[in-house]
């Protein structure tokens, strides 16, 4: 076996001794029962949107959180519309939001919106009102339950809770079906078996409520990374706390389909897992030696799906192609240049098309697309996935900043469901 192949199966070995743990999430999620509810409590809520030209997509945002099972007395809905230069205002406060007004180019992003919004309502004397906050993006749309099934994992004593992040559009495009089959694969084999074994889970940036007393304890909305969702999860599991899942709750929201936009939204997800790891990495590694066995597991969790799958992947890229490029030097034959990166790329589709393929099986019903395309969508899966190795590269070395994503689907629950 020649050297770069040694190094390929070195890499594939560090991977799989790192993340080996994740194949047994698949079997608890089909088998392990969640334990029963408390009995559940009626807390008031205060939903929290960020909105930067929205006009579109959140009047059907609000018109889901108002047409929840759950008493429409206790939820109050606070919109901040961000930089605004169409009429989002407008269009939330028509819909039945009470809005704020947002005017700084200086500090830009989805964690400075949210703290500047918790402000206000700190400022009007309407913040200590509610038991917990929930935070939506302003494309998403619910299912008519979602409060109902959060609130009873929220009076099970959570002060962190989860929901089911799906997708309006998914067979829009082979874009749009990645990064929705990604998300899905992240509730049904990640935080759903977290809840079930009782570690935690992590939020995935929208859908999540928080308690009251969480944001008293850390001054507000203090998460300003390009990925506040992980920088919030990493600090309130390196703190101890438990982030629950609801898989009841179901919540819909809009992908980009154009490669441009995709690129540049996983440009910023890339970035943002480079300033967590500066930022709570250590703190995360004193956990995994200091810290009660379930915080240990979950610290070891979140840095275990952060790191290696594509820091691994992007230093087998530059192995091969290092290795190429030697041998193409050294005048070598064809098949001896390129057959140690076919077989890493083959090792590697398989791998990300059979987490894609188990996924898709076992959440089918739940994605609102035709069959061939969700066929058709399984083996464009990992090339979707392979995409992640050059832009987690040009994360490395460009600045990265926040930019909004154009949204443009108005589509309720209901019509998304009842196409397909």
């Amino acid at each position: 076996m020649k050297v770069i192949d040694w190094i390929n199966l070195a890499i594939m070995v560090a991977f799989f001794v790192c993340c080996c743990y994740q194949a047994v999430y698949i079997p608890i999620s089909w088998f392990k029962k969640p334990k029963a509810h408390k009995p559940a409590e009626l807390h008031r809520y205060a939903v929290l949107i960020a909105a930067r030209n929205e006009e579109v997509v959140i009047p059907l945002l609000i018109e889901s959180i108002k047409k929840q099972d759950y008493p429409g007395e206790l939820i109050d809905i606070y919109v901040m519309a961000d930089n605004c230069t169409d009429r989002t205002a407008e269009a939330a406060e028509k819909a039945g939001a009470k809005v704020y007004e947002r005017h700084n180019l200086e500090k830009i992003g989805k964690g400075f919106v949210m703290h500047d919004l918790i402000e206000n309502l700190k400022e009007d004397g309407l913040f200590s009102r509610y038991d917990g906050f929930f935070i939506f993006d302003a494309d998403n749309v619910i299912r008519e339950n979602y409060f109902t099934e959060m609130n009873r994992y929220f009076s099970d004593g959570y002060k962190i809770v989860t929901g089911y992040r799906n997708s309006k559009n998914f067979g829009d495009n082979w874009l749009t079906a990645g990064v929705g089959l990604w998300f899905l694969r992240e509730t049904r084999y990640l935080n759903y078996p977290r809840c079930l074994v009782g570690s935690s889970s992590a939020i995935g940036g929208t859908g999540f409520c928080v308690a009251r007393e969480l944001l008293e304890r850390y001054g507000g909305w203090n998460f300003f990374t390009l990925t506040e969702d992980l920088e919030f999860t990493s600090r309130v599991v390196s703190d101890g706390y438990k982030i629950g899942f609801c898989r009841e709750a179901m919540l819909y929201d809009e992908q980009p389909d154009e490669f441009r936009q995709s690129w540049r939204q996983r440009l910023r997800w890339s970035r943002g897992y480079l300033q967590m790891l500066a930022k709570y990495g250590g703190k995360l590694l004193k956990c995994i030696f200091k810290k009660g066995l379930p915080t240990r597991f979950a610290a070891y969790d979140i840095l275990m799906n952060t790191i290696p799958p594509i820091l691994m992947a992007c230093i087998g890229l530059v192995v091969n192609i290092v290795n190429m490029v030697s041998m193409i030097v050294a005048k070598a034959g064809i098949l001896e240049i390129v057959m140690p990166l076919v077989k890493a790329i083959l090792f590697g589709y398989a791998g990300l098309f059979a987490i894609g393929f188990i996924t898709m099986i076992s959440e089918w019903k739940y994605i609102h697309t035709s069959t061939p395309k969700k066929i058709l969508y399984s083996f464009t899966f990992p090339l979707f996935m392979f995409t992640f190795m050059p832009i987690s590269i040009q994360a490395l070395f460009c600045k990265v900043q926040w930019k909004p994503i154009h949204h443009k689907l108005a589509l309720s629950a209901d019509r998304i469901e009842e196409n397909f």
